[in-house]
C-alpha cells in the first residue's frame, strides 16, 4: 500500500492518488497515524496539486465511516442544507435560516454544521443565540427530525477522529480538503442535498462526488459576486444532479421574480446581528433578507421534491414566510431541543 511519502511524491508530480490509496491515507489521517510534518505536507501537495472528484470521494467516505451517526428512519427524503463557508462575503446566516422556511413547507432538514470558520457567526453560533440546545445526542436529534421536521447536527460532536487534524489545519491556516470535505459528510446520510462553494471550480467538483456517494437530488450553488449561497447580488451557478443525470447551468434573480440587489446590506459583524436579520426574514419584513431567505428555501423546497420546479419553490417558500409558518418552526424547533437541557 502506498506511503504517505510515497504519496507526497505523486502530489509533486501532479499525478493523482488512486481510490483505495487516498481511503488508506485518509484513514491514517483520521487515526493520528501520520506524523503532523507529513501530514501537513500531504495536505497541501493535495492543495496545490488540486484535489481530484476520485480523492474527494474517497476522503469523504472515511469521513463516513468515523463519523458517529443520526439513525433515521426516512435518509432518502432528508436535505442537508450547508456551505463550505469561506467565501469570505460576512453575511448572515442565509442557509440556516432558510431551513425553517423549508422545513415549514414540509421538506425534512438535517443539517449538519458548526462554529463560524471566517464569518461572525457560523450556524451553531446563531442558532444558540435564537435560543436553541445545540448538545444532544445521536438519538435527540433523531426524535427531534420526527418531532419538528428539522435536525442539526454540531459537527465538532459527530467527527470526533477530527481532533487528530484539526491542530495541523489550524497551524497551516490555508484552506485543505477538509474546507470542502464537511458538506459531505451528513452524520444522518440525507441524500438530496442544497450546497453553497465558495469557489467556482467546487460546483462541478461536488456535484460529481456527490453523484458518487450515491445522493439523490442535489444543488451546488456558487454566487458570482462570491456568495456561497444563490445570490441577488449577481447569477448563481448551479449544478445539479437529478435523476442520475448531472447538469451545470446559471440562474439569475429576475428568473423567479426576484430585484437583483447588492447583498451589502446583508452583513453582519456579530451573532446577534446576525439573529436580527434571521427574525426580520421570519417575521416577513420586504427586504434583502426576506428575499435571499426565501430564493434559497426555494431551491431546498425543489431539492427535496416538494415543488416540480425552481419557481414553485421560490412562490412556496414566500408563501410560507408570509403566513408565519416559517417563524412557528423556529420557535418549535428551540422549544423541543431545550426539552433535551440537562
Amino acid at each position: 500500500m502506498i506511503t504517505p511519502s510515497q504519496a507526497l511524491h505523486r502530489c509533486i508530480e501532479h499525478r493523482e492518488i488512486f481510490h483505495d490509496e487516498m481511503l488508506h491515507l485518509m484513514r491514517m489521517l483520521m487515526r493520528g497515524e501520520m506524523s503532523p510534518t507529513i501530514a501537513a505536507a500531504l495536505l497541501m501537495g493535495l492543495r496545490v496539486k488540486k484535489e481530484t472528484v476520485g480523492e474527494i470521494t474517497a476522503a469523504a467516505q472515511v469521513m463516513r465511516e468515523f463519523a458517529t451517526p443520526v439513525k433515521i428512519s426516512n435518509p432518502q427524503d432528508m436535505v442537508d442544507m450547508c456551505g463550505t463557508g469561506g467565501d469570505g462575503s460576512n453575511t448572515f446566516n442565509i442557509s440556516t435560516t432558510a431551513m425553517f422556511v423549508a422545513a415549514a413547507a414540509g421538506v425534512p432538514i438535517a443539517k449538519h454544521g458548526g462554529r463560524s470558520a471566517s464569518s461572525s457567526s457560523g450556524s451553531a453560533d446563531v442558532l444558540e443565540a435564537l435560543g436553541a440546545n445545540l448538545a444532544l445526542t445521536p438519538e435527540q436529534i433523531a426524535e427531534c427530525i420526527e418531532q419538528t421536521g428539522i435536525g442539526f447536527m454540531f459537527a465538532q460532536a459527530h467527527h470526533g477522529a477530527m481532533k487528530n487534524i484539526a491542530p495541523i489545519r489550524k497551524e497551516l491556516g490555508v484552506r485543505t480538503i477538509f474546507n470542502i470535505l464537511g458538506p459531505l459528510t451528513n452524520p444522518a446520510s440525507a441524500a438530496n442535498q442544497l450546497m453553497g462553494v465558495f469557489h467556482p471550480d467546487l460546483v462541478g467538483i461536488q456535484v460529481r462526488v456527490l453523484q458518487l456517494l450515491g445522493s439523490r437530488h442535489v444543488m451546488i450553488v456558487h454566487g458570482k459576486d462570491g456568495l456561497d449561497e444563490a445570490s441577488l447580488g449577481a447569477g448563481t451557478l448551479v449544478g445539479e444532479l437529478k435523476d442520475g443525470v448531472i447538469s451545470e447551468y446559471e440562474i439569475h434573480p429576475e428568473d423567479f421574480g426576484l430585484n437583483m440587489v447588492s447583498t451589502r446590506g446583508i452583513r453582519v459583524n456579530s451573532k446577534e446581528e446576525s439573529r436580527a436579520c434571521v427574525l426580520e426574514a421570519l417575521d416577513n419584513k420586504p427586504g434583502t433578507a426576506r428575499d435571499i431567505v426565501a430564493y434559497n428555501a426555494g431551491l431546498a423546497i425543489y431539492v427535496g421534491n416538494h415543488a416540480a420546479t425552481i419557481k414553485q419553490g421560490v412562490d412556496m417558500a414566500f408563501e410560507t414566510i408570509a403566513s408565519g409558518a416559517a417563524r412557528a418552526k423556529l420557535e418549535a424547533f428551540c422549544a423541543h431541543t431545550r426539552k433535551f437541557a440537562a
